[in-house]
């Protein structure tokens, strides 16, 4: 089956890295087989939380660095829909810091896509958690003073089951990657290298695309040890593709009446149900 995902015209900047992702994603959805009726994209705010915007599946945008709980939310309410998070490297790792983290302890079954082009593309260039030390940008400078953020080395130290590195110059590598992550069951990471072409001058499609390598069959994503040290490699050479992958009991396994019951969205609601409960306020 294939479905056309397509909504409206994207207004991000020409040659911006979101729209290789969008297409990924799109490619991704259709090899699934995924009908737009039982996915849903959630998103904070910033340039890559436009996405829902720009592909026809049901969306919802939330707050600033918090695309997460409502992504939660929905899952809950309706165990049975493919719930994509997509969201900024600030969006996510700043702002929306703690909700990460939390979420990798939960393990919902969700696949969380973070765009990280380590600036903040949407509010003009500031340096965002992952920008590097001494960068100088429109707000630093004289060069960022703060230490950078491994998001793949945090989520790993975090306990998450799915831990994978993409880059938006490969489309066909990374839809697959996606794939990957939306069928694995509970909470799924990547971390998408990607340019910001206006606000970011370092870290250009020249300069992902000199360090960026396939991990191969040799790695073994489910060795710890060994997934944490591609985690922490960054600078001349720069590994991509699923870093780390074993199966974990999800979030929803722990509740019976999630796991094996109809999806919460489809219980029968009866007001007089909660008559006892309001005599305690007579």
């Amino acid at each position: 089956m294939k479905c056309e995902y397509d909504l409206m015209k994207p207004s991000w900047c020409p040659g911006c890295g979101n729209f290789m992702i969008r297409d990924a994603l799109k490619i991704a959805l259709e090899e699934l087989s995924i009908p737009p009726s039982q996915a849903v994209l959630v998103s904070g705010i910033g340039q890559a939380a436009k996405m829902p915007h720009y592909i026809g599946i049901n969306g919802f945008n939330g707050l600033h660095g918090r695309a997460l709980p409502p992504a939660i939310g929905i899952k809950m309410a309706n165990k049975d829909l493919t719930v994509i998070v997509e969201s900024g490297d600030g969006d996510t790792y700043g702002e929306g810091g703690n909700h990460f983290i939390h979420a990798i302890r939960r393990n919902i079954n969700i696949a969380h896509f973070v765009h990280n082009n380590q600036i903040y593309g949407l509010t003009k260039g500031q340096a965002s958690p992952t920008t590097a030390l001494g960068q100088k940008t429109t707000l630093q400078y004289d060069g960022v003073k703060l230490n950078p953020i491994n998001p793949v080395a945090l989520s790993l130290t975090m306990g998450a089951g799915f831990v994978a590195r993409g880059f938006s110059g490969d489309i066909k590598h990374l839809s697959s990657i996606m794939k990957e992550a939306i069928l694995y069951k509970g909470y799924a990471h990547i971390d998408i290298l990607q340019p910001c072409v206006v606000w970011n001058k370092v870290n250009t499609y020249k300069w992902y695309k000199d360090r960026v390598y396939k991990l191969d069959e040799s790695h073994d994503f489910t060795n710890f040890d060994m997934a944490y040290k591609k985690a922490l490699e960054f600078g001349d050479k720069i590994p991509i593709g699923i870093l780390y992958k074993v199966e974990k009991e999800t979030y929803e396994q722990k509740f019976s009446f999630i796991e094996s019951g109809e999806p919460l969205v489809n219980a029968k609601l009866d007001p007089n149900n909660a008559k006892h409960l309001l005599k305690e306020f007579y």
